[in-house]
């Protein structure tokens, strides 16, 4: 009891900042997590100011703001999640926010057959195509995800850059990270990799469709 009596207010902000810092170490998804550090930064500064310890107000008044707009974004994403979900859409711009540029030349290889999937990537610019199956990937369409989710985490093709251009990338870590904060986003990740296995068959059926009937054509008019 002797001891909170000489304990000036200031130092319970302190101590309060401390417990709510503890808590974040211990939280499993990103809202909640944001929110905690959020108030922790707070505390933080208020103990800072009051007490005169000027690099921890310093630094709080720094991560409060950049908390608010990790917060932000996380919110943003999941409600373009769910509405891109809602309607059926399988475009990532919810994602780019997320994502860094990249450039590539031509003659370029994005990644070889059988390397580690180590990141999914989104066509900006440029040309790209897909050597075992020489089929070019158009502007605006994602490619490299099948990887992230192969049994082995190897990747399926190569893809090498025919037009210099740039991608946007999100790494395995991030994507992995965003499923398992937001089911949202895993589920609507799970369905944008399921269309474009599904729209791979069928371009390959395709293309053994129109094999089969050059081949029976050649089989009707013998040189």
């Amino acid at each position: 009891m002797e001891f909170l009596k000489h304990t000036e207010w200031p130092m319970w902000f302190g101590y309060a900042a401390v417990a709510s810092s503890v808590i974040t170490c211990a939280m499993k998804t990103m809202i909640p997590l944001r929110v905690v550090s959020m108030t922790c930064n707070a505390l933080f500064i208020v103990y800072g100011f009051f007490s005169g310890i000027y690099p921890t107000l310093i630094l709080n008044l720094i991560l409060l703001p950049l908390n608010t707009v990790r917060l932000q974004q996380m919110r943003k994403l999941i409600q373009d999640v769910e509405a891109a979900a809602s309607y059926g859409e399988t475009s990532i711009d919810w994602l780019k926010p997320f994502m860094a540029r990249r450039g590539f030349r031509k003659g370029d290889i994005v990644f070889h057959k059988g390397d580690l999937a180590d990141a999914m990537y989104y066509s900006v610019s440029g040309r790209y195509r897909l050597c075992e199956m020489g089929i070019e990937i158009p502007t605006g369409q994602v490619f490299g995800d099948l990887g992230l989710l192969a049994p082995d985490n190897r990747r399926t093709q190569t893809i090498e850059c025919i037009e210099d251009g740039q991608v946007l990338t999100a790494s395995y870590q991030q994507v992995k990270e965003l499923y398992f904060q937001n089911p949202h986003f895993g589920f609507y990740f799970l369905r944008l990799t399921t269309e474009r296995l599904f729209d791979n068959i069928s371009r390959l059926e395709k293309e053994l469709v129109r094999k089969n009937e050059m081949l029976a054509q050649l089989g009707q008019n013998p040189a």
